[in-house]
């Protein structure tokens, strides 16, 4: 989780754009974050997140990323 806050806004929505890279940093994010913060909420977007449709789930994170410099419910 904190080695993608920590790259500069545009590397970020670089990584957020790219359909199977997306995916791959969403799941690593959510499932770290999850590990350290726990959460109901946090804990079914991981799940919801793990499923390939989760790349739309990554788009949507890009621009809340543009928004709020951080992924939603991170």
């Amino acid at each position: 989780m904190t080695w993608f806050n920590k790259l500069p806004r545009l590397v970020q929505i670089i990584l957020l754009l790219i359909p199977g890279v997306n995916w791959v940093v969403e799941i690593v994010v959510r499932w770290s974050t999850w590990l350290k913060k726990k959460g109901l909420i946090r804990l079914i977007v991981c799940i919801i997140v793990t499923i390939p449709s989760g790349i739309i789930i990554g788009w949507l994170d890009c621009i809340w990323c543009l928004l709020f410099k951080k992924l939603c419910f991170q």
